[in-house]
């Protein structure tokens, strides 16, 4: 599923921001902006009828649209960094949004034949590793590596690149669930949503993990060998 690339527009209707953009919905559910059944507004004409500064909530969904590159050959320090605010705080924002919407995407389309059944648990699997696996990093082996690392931190290294494999597996079964992030044709905003929403937690994980086992873990595993 292709995401949208060009910065969200005032003049887009909230049914196609929704759909385009992970993340938006949650903004559209606070604000009570009613991006399913009254999906065809635009974004301007909805803030103006719930009395809303527009230019303000189209700069959080454009927010929502900034990927945040790795820094350049950087220090493991400043990569650390990168990951927890790129990858860590991204996943702790996006799983729960996820499973609200796959709650209500099997509840009301329960008779439908595609229906992710299972899709809502399954993401709730995913939140609780991952949950788990982070807090590992954050309060164990990340203050150990930012300290230049220790001969012993091999260990560790190789208990979360055992979790990433876990986690590769998660990602498959995920993709089986969502038939590969593909609504079915005429589905819902929400349930559009929600597929947008599973093929950005995919890609965002999958990089994660190739950040973490390619660039971050071998520079101390190598310091190890010697």
């Amino acid at each position: 599923m292709s995401l949208q690339t060009t910065p969200a527009q005032a003049d887009q209707s909230l049914g196609s921001l929704a759909v385009q953009i992970p993340g938006a919905t949650a903004v559209f559910r606070r604000l009570k902006l009613d991006f399913c059944c009254g999906g065809q507004q635009s974004l301007d004409a909805a803030c103006a009828h719930k009395g809303l500064d527009a230019a303000a909530v189209l700069s959080e969904i454009r927010a929502l649209q900034e990927q945040k590159a790795a820094p350049e050959a950087p220090a493991p320090a400043e990569l650390i960094d990168h990951i927890l605010q790129r990858y860590h705080e991204v996943h702790r924002q996006q799983l729960p949004e996820l499973i609200r919407m796959a709650r209500r995407v099997e509840a009301v389309h329960r008779d439908h034949p595609q229906v992710p059944k299972g899709l809502a648990d399954h993401l709730e699997s995913m939140e609780r590793e991952l949950l788990d696996h982070m807090a590992k990093e954050e309060q164990i082996l990340f203050p150990l590596l930012k300290q230049g690392g220790h001969p012993m931190v091999v260990h560790p290294i190789g208990v979360m690149r055992h979790e990433h494999v876990s986690h590769g597996a998660q990602l498959e079964r995920l993709a089986e669930l969502t038939q590969h992030h593909q609504p079915p044709t005429g589905a819902c905003n929400t349930w559009q949503a929600l597929y947008a929403g599973t093929a950005r937690l995919s890609d965002d994980l999958i990089e994660h993990i190739h950040t973490e086992n390619n660039l971050l873990f071998p520079v101390f595993e190598g310091q190890a060998r010697h």
